[in-house]
C-alpha cells in the first residue's frame, strides 16, 4: 500500500524507462532545456494571461514533438517519467511547501471539519466519479472494472485550491475558512494517494471483498503511521534547528533533509504514508519549529520553499506535455467530457453536503452558500492528480488512458475554473476588500507619498539635481497625496461607523503588539515557546475582532479544564525517577509565564504609546479611543501586577532575569557598534566576524531562563510555617526528608474538588485561592498565603477533595503524603494539632457554604 520502492540513487541516475541508463550529460542537458522551457512558458502565460500550467504543458508537448528535429531539444526526447521520480523527487517538495506555510494551531482548532472534508469528502467524490464512469464508459467503447473506475475517481478527487486561497487573501475572508480549505487540500492529497494504493492492491489481488476490507484497515494504518513518523522526525529536526544561529545554508539544508527523509522513511522503512509524514513534518516545523528557525533566516526559507515547490510543479507539467499522447487525448474526448462532468458533480455533492456538516461539528460561524460555491469552483485539479496518474505502474490496465484523462481533466479544470473564478467571486460580492483593508491600503499609499516628499530635498542638497525636475516630482507627489487623503476622508465618512472604527483601531494596536513581540524574540528577550503563545493569542484576538466584532473569551488557554501540559506532568510524576525532571519542567513553565507577562507588559505599553497616533490615522472617535485605552490600561496593570508579585515572591529569579536582560542589551549594542565600524572601514571584516561570532555565542548562552531560581529549599518552611519554627535542625532534617517540592505556575489547578487525594500541601511561597462548588454555585472559600496549608481533609479522612485550590501567583509548595504524616507528626506534635484544628474549622465553614448554596437554589 505504499509507493514503489525505488532507491533515490537510482532515481537520480535514471529518468528513462525501467533501468535504462541515461548519460549524465544528457540528463543535465534535458533538465536545462526543461528549465529554459519553463521560463519561456511562464513569460508567455503572463503575457497572454493564461494559467501557467496550460503554457507549461503546451511547451512540453511542442518540445517533445520537435525533439527529433531540433538538436537543442534532443535531450528532452530521452526523458520519461517513472513512479520513483514523481514520488521521491517532486511530491515531498510540493507537499512540504504547503504544510510549512500552514498555521498548525489554527489547523488543530479546526481539525474535525478539516478531516471531515478531506477524508469522507474525498471518499464520497471517489465513489461518485467511479459510479458515473463505470456506468457510461462502456457506451464509449471502454470497459472499466469497479476497482479501475474507483482508481480514476481517487486520482481526480485530489484538489489544489490555489485560486480560492488567493481570493480569500485578497478579500480578507475569515482565517478559519482559509485553514479549512488549505487543510483539506493537504489531507485530501494524502488520502487520495493512500486510497489509490489500496485500489491498486485490490486490482492486483483480483478480488474486492476481503482485500477491500484489509485495504481500509491499511488506509487507517498508513495515515496515522505517517503522521507519527513525520512528527518524530520534525521534533528531532526542530531540536537541531534550535542549536543553529542565523545560518541560512544549514537551516535550509535541515528542512530539505527533513522533507525528503520524512517521505523516504515513511514509505520505505515503516511502509506508511510518506505524504502524511511530510504533511506532519511540515506542519510541526512551520508551527512549533518556526520559532526554532533564526528570525533572520525565516523569510529566506519561505522564499526557498516557494521556489522549490514552484520548480517541481513546472517540471511535472512539462513532463506531462512530453509524455501524454495528444492524439489519444483527442480520441478520448467523449469519455473525457463524462469524466469532467462526474468530477464537478462529485465535488458539488461533497461541498454542499459535508461542508455544512463539518461546520456544525465545529460549532463555529456558519459558512454561507456563497463561500461554499467559491470553494467548489476554486478546487482546481493540478500537479498532485497528475503525479498520482504518472506514478501508476505499467501493469495497470488503461494506464495511458488514465494519464490522458487526468491531463485533459486538469487542463479543463485550469482553463474553465481559473478564468471564471473571478466572476463567481463577483456574483457573490466577495471581490471587494473589507473596509479595514481598503483603509490600510490608502494609509500605506499616503505614507509612501509622504516619504517621497521627504526624500526630494535630499536630492536637491548636492546642487547637481535639476530643480525643475525636483519641482515636477514634488508637484505630482503632492497632488497624489491630496487625492489619497480626500479618498481616505470620503471612505471614513462613507462607511466608518463606531463599530468599524473600534475594530480597525484594535487591529492596529494588535499589529503594534506583534511587532514588539517579534523584536523581543529577535533580541533574545523572549523564548520561542513564549513567542508562539503570544502570537497565537494575538491571532485569536484578531479573528474575534475582525469577524465577530468582539474579543474572544480566552486566548492562551481555555477557561475550563486543565491545560494539557498540567495533565501530562501529573501522569509523568507517577513514573519512578521522573519526579525531579517533572518539577524542573514545572519551574520552566512558571518562568515562561513570567516571560509572557513581561512581554505583554511591554506590548501593552507599546500599544498605549502608539494609540493616539494610530487613532489619528483612521480618524477614530474620542469615545472609541477611550474604550481601547481603558482596555489596554487594564491589561497593562494586570501584567505589571503579575510581574510585581513574582518579584516579591521570587526575587532571586527576577534578579537573574534582569541581569541577563542587561547583558543582552549590552551585547546587542556592541554588535551595532562593530557593524558601524566595519562600514566606516575602521575594523577589518575578518576581525569583525570573529568578534561578532563570540558575541553570538555569548547571546546564545543568555537564552536560558534560570528556572532553578524558582526551586526553593525546604528551609523556607522554617521561616513561614509556625509549627516547624521551633524544631531543632536535626529534627527538621527528618521532616525535610519526607517533603516533596512542587512548583505551581500562576493559574495551575493544584487540587480539584471531587477528585481523590491523599496529599497535604504546605505553602512556602505564593498565594493559593480555595474555591468550592455546591448545587451549581461556585464560591471562593479562602485565600492562603506562605505558611499556611491545604489538603488536610482528604489526608485525614480519605475520600474526594472537598474544594479546588488554584495558584493565584507562582507558588513554591511542599507535598506530604499520607504514608509520611505519622513520621512527621511524631517529630512535630504541633503539626498534628494544627491539622486537626484546621480540619474542624474548615469543615464547619464548608457545611455552612453548602447550606447557603442550597437556600439560593
Amino acid at each position: 500500500m505504499h509507493a514503489l520502492p525505488l532507491p533515490l540513487a537510482a532515481t537520480a541516475q535514471s529518468l528513462g524507462e525501467g533501468a535504462t541508463e541515461l548519460p549524465v550529460v544528457s540528463l543535465v542537458g534535458g533538465l536545462l532545456v526543461l528549465l529554459v522551457l519553463g521560463v519561456a512558458a511562464r513569460a508567455v502565460a503572463q503575457w497572454l494571461r493564461i494559467p501557467d500550467a496550460l503554457a507549461l504543458v503546451t511547451a512540453g508537448a511542442i518540445a517533445g514533438a520537435l525533439a527529433d528535429r531540433v538538436d537543442l531539444l534532443a535531450p528532452v526526447g530521452d526523458l520519461a517519467v517513472t513512479p520513483g521520480v514523481v514520488f521521491f523527487v517532486f511530491l515531498p517538495t510540493i507537499v512540504f511547501h504547503s504544510a510549512f506555510g500552514m498555521d498548525g494551531r489554527a489547523l488543530r482548532d479546526n481539525l474535525t471539519p478539516t478531516l471531515t472534508l478531506a477524508i469522507p469528502g474525498l471518499l464520497l467524490s471517489t465513489a461518485v466519479i467511479g459510479w458515473i464512469v463505470h456506468g457510461f464508459a462502456p457506451g464509449m467503447g471502454v470497459v472499466l472494472s469497479w476497482p479501475e473506475a474507483l482508481l480514476l475517481g481517487s486520482i481526480l478527487a485530489a484538489t489544489e485550491p490555489v485560486a480560492v486561497l488567493s481570493m480569500f487573501s485578497r478579500v480578507g475572508a475569515p482565517k478559519r475558512l482559509s485553514v479549512l480549505v488549505e487543510g483539506e487540500s493537504l489531507f485530501n492529497d494524502a488520502t487520495a494517494i493512500a486510497l489509490s494504493r489500496v485500489l491498486l492492491g485490490v486490482m492486483a489481488a483480483g478480488a474486492v471483498g476481503g482485500v477491500l476490507l484489509d485495504g481500509a484497515v491499511q488506509l487507517v494504518f498508513v495515515f496515522l503511521g505517517g503522521l507519527a513518523v513525520g512528527w518524530v522526525l520534525a521534533f528531532a529536526a526542530g531540536l537541531v534547528l534550535g542549536a543553529v544561529r542565523s545560518d541560512a545554508l544549514v537551516e535550509g539544508t535541515i528542512t530539505t533533509v527533513l522533507a525528503y527523509l520524512a517521505f523516504y522513511v515513511g514509505e520505505l522503512t515503516f511502509e506508511v504514508s510518506g505524504v502524511m509524514s511530510v504533511v506532519a513534518a511540515g506542519i510541526v516545523i512551520g508551527g512549533w519549529g518556526q520559532a526554532k528557525i533564526s528570525p533572520a533566516v525565516h523569510e529566506y526559507l519561505k522564499g526557498y520553499w516557494e521556489y522549490l515547490a514552484g520548480l517541481a510543479n513546472w517540471l511535472i507539467f512539462l513532463l506531462v506535455g512530453l509524455t501524454v499522447d495528444f492524439g489519444a487525448l483527442l480520441e478520448s474526448l467523449p469519455i473525457l467530457a463524462g469524466v469532467v462532468a462526474a468530477m464537478f458533480v462529485s465535488r458539488a455533492l461533497a461541498i454542499y453536503t459535508l461542508l455544512p456538516l463539518a461546520n456544525r461539528l465545529s460549532g463555529q460561524e456558519p459558512i454561507d452558500r456563497g463561500y461554499q460555491t467559491v470553494i467548489l469552483w476554486g478546487g482546481v485539479r493540478g500537479g498532485v492528480a497528475l503525479a498520482i496518474a504518472l506514478s501508476l505502474p505499467e501493469s495497470v490496465p488503461h494506464r495511458d488512458l488514465f494519464i490522458s484523462l487526468t491531463t485533459g481533466a486538469v487542463l479543463v479544470s485550469l482553463i474553465v475554473q481559473t478564468f471564471t473564478i473571478e466572476r463567481v467571486v463577483r456574483y457573490f460580492r466577495l471581490d471587494r476588500p473589507q473596509l479595514s483593508d481598503r483603509l490600510a491600503q490608502l494609509e500605506a499609499q499616503i505614507a509612501a507619498r509622504a516619504r517621497t516628499l521627504a526624500e526630494i530635498p535630499v536630492l536637491e542638497e548636492g546642487g547637481l539635481f535639476s530643480r525643475k525636475i525636483a519641482t515636477e516630482v514634488r508637484g505630482r507627489a503632492r497632488a497624489a497625496l491630496d487625492a489619497e487623503r480626500r479618498a481616505l476622508e470620503e471612505l471614513r465618512q462613507e462607511g466608518m461607523d463606531r463599530d468599524q472604527e473600534r475594530r480597525l483601531l484594535y487591529l492596529r494596536c494588535f499589529a503594534a503588539e506583534r511587532s514588539q513581540y517579534y523584536r523581543m524574540l529577535a533580541l533574545g528577550h523572549l523564548s520561542e515557546r513564549a513567542y508562539r503563545n503570544l502570537t497565537h493569542s494575538l491571532d485569536l484576538q484578531i479573528e474575534g475582532v475582525r469577524h465577530q466584532g468582539r474579543l474572544p473569551e480566552f486566548t492562551l488557554h481555555p477557561p475550563s479544564g486543565e491545560r494539557y501540559e498540567t495533565m501530562l506532568y501529573r501522569l509523568l510524576e507517577r513514573v519512578p525517577g521522573l519526579r525531579p525532571r517533572v518539577e524542573r519542567l514545572r519551574a520552566v513553565r512558571a518562568a515562561r509565564d513570567y516571560q509572557v507577562a513581561w512581554a505583554r507588559y511591554r506590548g501593552d505599553q507599546r500599544a498605549l504609546s502608539d494609540l493616539d497616533d494610530l487613532a489619528e490615522t483612521i480618524g477614530a472617535r474620542e469615545e472609541v479611543v477611550d474604550e481601547l485605552r481603558a482596555y489596554y490600561t487594564y491589561w497593562y496593570e494586570q501584567a505589571r501586577a503579575r510581574l510585581d508579585q513574582t518579584a516579591e515572591l521570587f526575587p532571586e529569579f527576577v534578579g537573574a532575569a534582569q541581569r541577563r536582560l542587561a547583558d543582552r542589551l549590552a551585547l546587542h549594542a556592541g554588535e551595532d557598534e562593530i557593524r558601524e565600524r566595519v562600514l566606516a572601514g575602521t575594523i577589518p571584516e575578518g576581525v569583525a566576524r570573529v568578534m561578532l561570532s563570540r558575541m553570538r555565542d555569548e547571546l546564545a548562552s543568555l537564552t536560558r531562563t534560570d528556572a532553578e531560581k524558582l526551586l526553593v529549599g525546604p528551609e523556607e518552611l522554617l521561616k513561614n510555617v509556625p509549627f516547624f519554627a521551633r524544631l531543632p535542625p536535626e529534627e527538621f532534617a527528618v521532616v525535610a526528608d519526607k517533603l516533596r517540592l512542587r512548583t505551581a505556575p500562576t493559574g495551575d489547578r493544584i487540587v480539584t474538588q471531587g477528585r481523590a487525594g491523599s496529599t497535604l500541601y504546605l505553602i512556602a511561597r505564593g498565594v493559593v485561592r480555595v474555591t468550592r462548588e455546591d448545587a451549581g454555585v461556585s464560591r471562593d472559600v479562602a485565600t492562603l498565603i506562605a505558611g499556611e496549608f491545604f489538603g488536610e481533609m482528604a489526608l485525614l479522612h480519605g475520600g474526594p477533595r472537598r474544594a479546588t485550590c488554584r495558584a493565584v501567583t507562582p507558588c513554591a509548595l511542599y507535598e506530604l503524603r499520607r504514608t509520611d504524616v505519622d513520621v512527621v507528626c511524631e517529630v512535630c506534635p504541633e503539626m498534628k494539632e494544627a491539622l486537626e484544628e484546621a480540619d474542624r474549622v474548615r469543615s464547619d465553614e464548608l457545611q455552612a457554604l453548602a447550606e447557603t448554596a442550597l437556600d439560593l437554589v
